[in-house]
C-alpha cells in the first residue's frame, strides 16, 4: 500500500476503497452499499476537519489547553492520561487468574499502525469486543461511519494525538472502548427521555460507573463528558471521592473505630458524608431549566500528604442546566451488604464496614438508572495502578504518598474488593436493571478483553 505520509486522509481513503471494494462486495453486499453511501460524507468531514500538524506531541491530559477541555471533574490524585504515560497498554496482560472457557486475548496488539483509510478503520471498529454489547452491528457502523470519524477526531484533539499516526493501542482505546461506551450512553439517554411527555421537565439521567481504583474510569468519564459537550449535551461529573468526610471528619471516624485499619483512612463505607451526597445528587437532578446553576463539590487527595481533605468551595466547578446526564463514578458504587459471617471470613474488620454499607443504597445507588461496571480479573493489580497514579502526581510536582504508603493504603481496600466484587459481577449493582447494565471486562493493562 502507498505510504500514507504523502497522502491526505481523503486521498488515502479513495485509493484504498477502490483497491478493496470487490473484497467487501463478496463479503457483505448490504454493508458495502451502506458504507459506499456514507463514505462520501466521511470524506467531506475529513476535508473540513483535518489540519495536519506533524509536530503534535503525545502528552498527558494535564498539559491539555484549557480552551479545549470541558469543565469537568478530574481527580487531583493520579490525574492525567495514564494509558498514554504508561507503556502497559502495549503489552498483552490478559493472562489472569481463574478458570474460563477458551483462551482470553487482549484486543490491543503492540505494533504501531497508521489510520490508513476509512475502510481499514471500519474493519478495525467491527473487530472491537464491545460492539455487540453496546447494540452496534456492522450495518450500523457503516451507516454512521461519519459519526465514528467525528468522535475519533475530537478525542484525538482532546488527548493531543495526531490522528494520522495513532498506534493500535490508541486506536483501540478510542474505537473499541470510549466511542462504543459513548454510543451506549446515548442510547440510554434516548430511552430515558422517551419516558416523558412533551413539555414535561426531564431530569438528567444518572449513569453510574463502578470500577476499581486506577483502572481508568476517571479518564473514561472525562472523555465521555467531553463528547457529550461536543454534541451539545450538558453534563455533570461526580465521583464518590467528592463525598469523603473532611479531614476533621476522618479524624473523628478513626477515634470512633480504634484499631480498625479499614476505617483509619478514607475509602471504605463509613468514610463518606452521605447526607451531603444525597443533598448534592438531589439538587443536580433538579437542574432542568436554563439559567439554573450549582457548584459541584471536589476532593483534594493530595492534602495532608495524601490523606486528603475536601477542596475549598471556591475551587469547585459550576454547572448550568438543563442537564442531560450525570456521570457518577466510584470504586465501590453498587456494592451490596453481605451476611456478617461472609465478610468476617474475609476480614473481621469488615463487619463494621458491612454495617455501614446498608445506608449507601439510599444515599447513592437509588439515584443511578444506568450502570457501567468495569470488571477486573485480579484485585491485586489495583496496587500497581495506584502506584502509577501516585508517581505521576509526584512527577507533576504535587505531594503524594510514598511507595510504602501506597501499599499500606491499598491494603485497606483489598478486603472490600475480595468480599463484594464477586456479587457485583454476578448479580449486578445494588438495585440495577440488567437492561440498563453494561459489563466491561479489562485485563491488567486496562484493555477490554476479547473472548473466543
Amino acid at each position: 500500500m502507498a505510504a500514507l505520509t504523502t497522502l491526505t486522509p481523503c486521498q488515502a481513503t479513495c485509493l484504498h476503497f477502490n483497491i478493496r471494494i470487490s473484497h467487501y462486495h463478496t463479503q457483505n453486499q448490504n454493508v458495502l452499499i451502506n458504507l459506499t453511501k456514507n463514505i462520501h460524507k466521511a470524506k467531506s468531514f475529513l476535508l473540513c476537519s483535518y489540519r495536519p500538524n506533524p509536530s503534535l506531541a503525545f502528552s498527558s491530559l494535564s498539559t491539555q489547553s484549557t480552551s479545549i477541555s470541558p469543565s469537568t471533574h478530574f481527580s487531583t490524585s493520579g490525574s492525567g492520561s495514564s494509558w498514554l504515560q504508561d507503556n502497559t497498554m502495549n503489552h498483552d496482560a490478559s493472562s489472569g487468574s481463574g478458570s474460563r472457557e477458551g483462551p482470553i486475548y487482549s484486543v490491543f496488539p503492540s505494533k504501531p499502525a497508521q489510520v490508513s483509510s476509512v475502510q481499514d478503520l471500519y474493519d478495525f471498529i467491527c473487530s472491537g469486543p464491545l460492539l455487540d454489547k453496546v447494540g452496534q452491528t456492522a450495518e450500523k457502523v457503516a451507516e454512521n461511519i461519519d459519526k465514528w470519524l467525528f468522535y475519533g477526531s475530537k478525542l484525538c484533539r482532546l488527548f493531543q494525538l495526531n490522528e494520522l499516526y495513532l498506534t493500535i493501542p490508541e486506536k483501540a482505546r478510542f474505537y473499541h472502548y470510549y466511542i462504543p461506551v459513548f454510543l451506549w450512553c446515548e442510547d440510554q439517554i434516548s430511552e430515558h427521555r422517551s419516558q416523558f411527555k412533551e413539555g414535561e421537565e426531564i431530569p438528567p439521567l444518572v449513569i453510574g460507573f463502578s470500577a476499581p481504583q486506577g483502572c481508568g474510569k476517571t479518564t473514561l468519564v472525562f472523555a465521555l463528558d467531553y463528547l457529550f459537550r461536543i454534541i451539545g449535551r450538558k453534563s455533570a461529573t461526580l465521583s464518590i471521592d467528592d463525598f469523603y468526610l473532611t479531614a476533621e471528619g476522618q479524624a473523628k471516624l478513626r477515634e470512633e473505630n480504634p484499631g480498625n485499619a479499614l476505617l483509619e483512612l478514607r475509602g471504605n463505607a463509613g468514610s463518606h458524608d452521605l447526607p451531603f451526597s444525597v443533598e448534592t445528587l438531589t439538587a443536580l437532578s433538579k437542574l432542568t431549566k436554563e439559567g439554573m446553576k450549582m457548584k459541584l463539590p471536589r476532593y483534594d487527595k493530595s492534602a495532608y500528604r495524601g490523606k486528603g481533605d475536601r477542596a475549598d468551595p471556591s475551587t469547585w466547578p459550576e454547572v448550568e442546566g438543563p442537564l442531560t446526564v450525570i456521570l457518577y463514578e466510584g470504586w465501590m458504587l453498587g456494592f451490596k451488604p453481605l451476611p456478617t459471617e461472609v465478610v468476617k471470613d474475609v476480614d473481621p474488620q469488615l463487619e463494621t464496614v458491612n454495617k455501614n454499607l446498608e445506608a449507601y443504597y439510599d444515599a447513592w445507588d437509588k439515584f443511578i438508572k444506568a450502570w457501567i461496571v468495569i470488571k477486573i480479573q485480579d484485585p491485586s493489580c489495583v496496587y500497581r495502578w495506584r502506584l502509577q497514579a501516585e508517581i505521576a502526581m509526584r512527577e507533576a510536582g504535587k505531594p503524594g504518598m510514598s511507595d510504602e504508603e501506597v501499599r499500606d493504603f491499598v491494603s485497606r481496600y483489598l478486603p472490600a474488593y475480595k468480599a463484594y466484587l464477586p456479587t457485583l459481577y454476578s448479580e449486578g449493582p445494588n438495585g440495577s436493571d440488567p437492561k440498563h447494565l453494561l459489563l466491561i471486562e479489562i485485563d491488567e493493562g486496562r484493555n477490554p478483553i476479547l473472548f473466543e
